[in-house]
């Protein structure tokens, strides 16, 4: 038998045995049991493509063959047969990648974490390949199911299916799910296909048959052949992708290693784009994964690797807890509220509204621009629509939010969870762009809570307001310690007015879960003599009023927030000052217009300058070059 610390890239896998591949396998699941438990990880979704990942990599010749990882969640295995055995600190700062990462690998191409891209990736790579005489070189793609629900998958099918003489192969990992059971037609349409594999079996006995007859066995077997599509619509509606003019193979046992070795030759063979669909079980092999209900541990943090169970400490409640438990309140008081998701029901913290009112929550499936003019839909025929999605991919449905709800005033409630620095999932799913994007858009409005009473309070107002939409962001983790206001000025909360003798020196804007850091800042700068107010805007975008006479009794305005520092609420309140004719300078701190590598998040903010040490730091030097400047005048 061949140890998996032996394998050091593809080509090891080709010249193994089925008995040994098995093996291979077994071993393969249990390094991922035991691994992932320590570190936390994306364990089920891998679980569940070692055979397929192994067949993948035995009928293709990576990285002359390209392969590309829809999302990346299932990569790990991946990661494996390409000679990375190192997960001791996987998701962590210098560790491996939770996704594919090209600094880590050559066998790497795609990396951005975001869901239904890697069709249209495959499409530009095949296109490429084709026209740069790379005639040798096969382009595979693997989706799940979960992300064809997404319109983009399917605009690269249509354009996929027209390069007849391109190697391109898309495999289909089927697992009935994305991090909950996949939604709508095409999950129904799949499902058919799942239940007609006695169909090609019946075709090849026939053509066995018909084909020892001789010449009139030979026509008849034609002449039953010329009406193949009209059986298959009936007995198995594979026509769903050749119609598109995809070659459709499977369904295909994905956990047995001959079978998709069998069906990925025959694709690599063909000539054109293939479509090969695999049955997959996510989780597989391992009990408490697959007895999950919820997501079958599609993403777990550390685990006992013997019960599933979690080992992490209380930590206190989450925001996305937060929300669950208030939404559900509101929706308890107002039958108008709907919830939409997109396919991350439990994930953003709509799983509760929807155990109590079935009726009213949308999961869309991964499709966040159709979840966004649905509910543009939705409110204008008389719903008040919240429409609950990672803060990343609130990205994905800009022009929808400006075009189809800000623009017809259409009373929608967007809220961002994972806002800010997330970390450890890496450059694409830190929410640092939305409130830059959404700043934007004309007429909306958009609140960041410090803590779960403003989270409760800022999302009762948001779901008031029925004439343009509004936005509620918050962080990953648990949330913040409560902390009160001294007085309420405008729309704004006073936290700590640390004046000397009266006089101000700085206002600080402290945005959302930034307002322990700003409190902390404060009082670094009250000890070097600096007269500080902190003020928590509550209400970010448009600038509250009542801010710009304020900021005229200060000598700087300091403004610390968790998004990027282009277009953010320092830009925001330096354009309401320069409007108001305050002199008065702004100095913004946020996060930097770059890719963020994958860290803690505590690790992320050091590295970025996010600290009350260098906050605070800056501020003295401020004032004191101010200084500096004045003695030189006089």
């Amino acid at each position: 038998m061949v140890a998996l610390a032996k394998v050091r890239g593809p080509e090891d896998l080709r010249g193994l045995n089925r008995e040994e591949m098995d093996d291979l396998a077994t071993q393969i699941r249990e390094f991922l049991i035991r691994e992932v438990s320590r570190t936390g990880g994306h364990l089920g979704p891998n679980l569940g493509v070692v055979e397929l990942t192994m067949a993948v990599h035995r009928v293709f010749e990576s990285p002359n063959d390209q392969i590309v990882f829809d999302t990346g969640h299932q990569s790990y295995v991946h990661k494996l047969l390409t000679g990375r055995h190192d997960f001791s600190a996987l998701k962590q700062r210098d560790g491996l990648s939770g996704y594919p990462c090209r600094a880590e690998s050559e066998h790497d191409i795609v990396e951005n974490s975001h869901a239904t891209t890697s069709l249209s990736w495959a499409d530009g790579l095949a296109k490429a390949n084709q026209l740069l005489g790379h005639s040798d070189r096969h382009v595979v793609a693997v989706i799940g199911d979960g992300a064809l629900t997404g319109g983009m998958a399917w605009e690269a099918l249509n354009n996929i299916a027209v390069g007849k003489d391109r190697n391109l192969v898309v495999v289909v990992n089927d697992n009935e799910r994305s991090y909950a059971p996949t939604i709508g037609g095409l999950a129904d349409r799949l499902a058919t296909l799942r239940t007609a594999q006695g169909y090609e079996r019946v075709l090849d006995l026939g053509k066995s048959v018909l084909q020892r007859g001789g010449a009139p066995g030979r026509f008849a077997y034609e002449t039953l052949h010329g009406v193949k599509k009209g059986i298959k619509d009936i007995v198995a509606p594979q026509g769903l992708f050749e119609d598109l003019g995809l070659k459709y193979v499977g369904p295909v046992d994905g956990h047995d290693i001959d079978a998709m070795e069998r069906a990925l030759s025959r694709a690599k063979a063909f000539g054109g784009p293939v479509l090969v669909h695999a049955i997959t079980q996510k989780g597989r092999g391992y009990a408490p994964a697959m007895n999950d209900e919820a997501d079958q541990f599609h993403a777990v943090g550390v685990i006992d690797p013997v019960t599933g169970a979690s080992l992490k400490s209380g930590g206190g409640q989450s925001w996305t807890s937060v929300f669950a438990d208030e939404v559900l309140t509101i929706a308890t008081e107002r039958p108008d509220v709907v919830g939409i998701t997109a396919a991350m029901l439990i994930p953003v913290g709509l799983h509760r509204f929807a155990e109590r009112f079935p009726d009213r929550v949308f999961d869309v499936g991964i499709a966040e621009q159709h979840a966004v003019t649905s509910a543009a839909g939705m409110a204008h025929g008389g719903l008040h629509p919240i429409v609950a999605v990672y803060a990343t991919f609130i990205n994905r449905a800009f022009d929808q939010v400006l075009m189809d709800v800000a623009l017809h005033r259409e009373g929608v409630t967007f809220v961002l969870d994972r806002a800010g620095v997330t970390g450890n999932d890496g450059p694409s799913h830190n929410g640092m762009w939305d409130l830059s994007l959404l700043a934007l858009v004309p007429g909306i409005r958009i609140a960041a809570p410090r803590d779960a009473p403003r989270l409760r309070e800022l999302l009762r107002e948001a779901v008031a307001i029925d004439d343009g939409p509004t936005v509620l962001r918050f962080q990953k983790g648990s949330v913040a310690p409560e902390t009160a206001a001294l007085e309420r000025i405008g729309g704004m909360d006073v936290l700590a007015d640390h004046r000397v003798d009266g006089e101000g020196d700085v206002l600080l804007v402290a945005v959302g879960s930034m307002v322990g850091l700003g409190l902390d800042v404060a009082d670094r700068l009250t000890q070097q003599g600096i007269g500080v107010t902190v003020v928590d805007p509550r209400w970010v975008v448009p600038v509250d009023a009542a801010l710009p006479p304020l900021a005229a009794r200060y000598r700087l305005v300091v403004v610390i927030e968790d998004n990027g520092v282009a277009g953010g609420v320092a830009t925001q309140v330096g354009a309401a000052l320069r409007a108001a004719r305050v002199p008065t300078v702004v100095r913004g701190f946020g996060i930097p217009q770059q890719f963020l590598d994958h860290a803690g998040r505590d690790q992320v903010l050091e590295q970025i300058g996010l600290t009350a040490q260098d906050v605070s730091r800056e501020v003295v030097e401020h004032f004191a070059r101010q200084e500096a400047a004045l003695a030189d005048l006089s």
